[in-house]
Formats: structure tokens, C-alpha cells, sequence
């Protein structure tokens, strides 16, 4: 697809200035030290996250529970590394039993090579109605993902990663998408700091599958350096 190797072009032009760090000389194993360094990281940012964060993660709970009905965290299985389900935490930004029929046709019709569900007027996330109006301020900043740093330190997700896949998508990837489980799912990664959701779904598989090509400590750090900008000022958020 076009889209794809658009996509795969831009991202790899922006990560190649990372690349030299991995030929650097390393003690032991290269892998182990990379995955040692990789937890390391995620604990080092995930702990004092949680701590710092706790008290409006209490207030977002009131929130949630006090603007409509339904549970305040919802649990959500995942597809994480080397395809192993997970459950994942969110809070809850939609009405109770919302249907998402029309979601899941609009990235079927993206990874089967249609046009992007978001450009072509066929369903606008936007406009989602199932979404409340809590829900729509969590999302424009990311805070529906917060409960995610509990992952992070059940050891499923990583900070930085891939997006979590859901099930019925994985069934759609081609062999060369499904590689991009061979690292952990992250609650940030390439595609976040690269456009959000201007981005079509395969484009965001793309840049995914570039991090996992040339993921690097080096790489982590320069996608959390952009992160909060990314959050704050990108005014995509879905």
C-alpha cells in the first residue's frame, strides 16, 4: 500500500539518527542488556508516574463514576508480545454497552486497503456520539491511558512500544504487521509523536513496525522527550 511505504519511509528517516547507538560495544549478551535496560526505564518512569499522577487518577475515577453509568476502569484483552492476550486498563470514555461496529468496519475497510474511515465521511470519530463528554476531555489528553502504568509494572506493556492490537485486528495483519509483537505494546510509541490519528491504520502499523525494526534505548527516550508535546498540543486525539 502506499500509505505504507509512505509511512515507512518518513519514520525510518526520523529514526535513523539513532541507529549508531546500537553498534556501540556492549558487555554480555546484547539482547538481555537491551531488554534489562528496557524494564529499567519502565519502572524508572512508570513508578514516580503513578505516585505523581495518583491523586488525579482519584479525581477522574469521581469524575467518570458521578457524569454516567458504568464502571470507572474498564478491562480490555490485548494482543502483547510474541501475540500473548493480556488484559489492559483504561478508563472508561464511552456510555455503557456502546456499540463499536462502526470502528471496528472502518479499520477493516483501512487494513484491507479501502480509504481512511476519518477523510471519506464514513463514520467520524469526531463526532463519535458513544463517547461522553468526560470521556471526550480524557481522550484529547491521553488520560483514559493512565491506568496503563499498572501494565507497565505487571510487566505486559512497556512505556514505549506498539500500540496494543485488539484480537479481531490481528486476524486482518499480514505476516510482515505481525512482527511488530515481537516487542511489548507500549502505552506511547513512534505512531503517537508522528501524527496521532491524522494517521490511517495502516500508516500506523508502518510506524510501528519500524520501532520494533530499530528500537533502542536511545529511540525510547527521544519518543518520551516528545510525548508531552505531542499530548498537549496535537489536537487529534480521538
Amino acid at each position: 500500500m502506499d500509505g505504507i511505504d509512505e509511512s515507512d519511509q518518513k519514520a525510518q528517516s526520523w529514526v535513523g539518527a539513532f541507529r549508531h547507538q546500537q553498534n556501540a560495544p556492549v558487555l554480555g549478551d546484547p539482547r538481555t542488556n537491551r531488554r534489562r535496560g528496557k524494564r529499567v526505564l519502565d519502572l524508572a518512569v512508570a513508578c514516580p508516574l503513578l505516585l505523581l499522577c495518583a491523586p488525579l487518577m482519584i479525581g477522574l475515577t469521581i469524575l467518570i463514576r458521578l457524569s454516567s453509568r458504568g464502571p470507572t476502569i474498564i478491562r480490555q484483552i490485548r494482543i502483547g508480545q510474541n501475540e500473548r492476550p493480556f488484559t489492559m486498563f483504561k478508563f472508561r470514555t464511552m456510555y455503557l454497552d456502546a456499540d463499536d461496529t462502526p470502528l471496528r468496519q472502518m479499520n477493516i475497510r483501512e487494513l484491507l486497503g479501502g480509504q481512511p474511515g476519518t477523510s471519506d465521511g464514513v463514520f467520524k470519530l469526531e463526532a463519535d456520539q458513544r463517547i461522553t463528554n468526560v470521556g471526550r476531555l480524557l481522550r484529547r489528553f491521553s488520560l483514559d491511558e493512565l491506568p496503563q502504568l499498572f501494565n507497565v509494572l505487571r510487566g505486559d506493556m512497556s512505556v514505549v512500544g506498539p500500540r496494543p492490537s485488539l484480537p479481531w485486528e490481528v486476524e486482518l495483519f499480514t505476516a510482515e504487521q505481525r512482527r511488530r509483537h515481537d516487542c511489548l505494546p507500549g502505552i506511547t510509541g513512534l505512531w503517537q509523536v508522528s501524527g496521532r490519528n491524522r494517521l490511517s491504520m495502516p500508516e500506523m502499523l508502518a510506524l510501528d513496525l519500524v520501532y520494533a525494526r530499530s528500537r533502542s534505548l536511545w529511540l525510547d527516550l527521544w519518543i518520551l522527550w516528545r510525548t508531552p508535546g505531542a499530548v498537549l498540543f496535537d489536537r487529534t486525539a480521538r
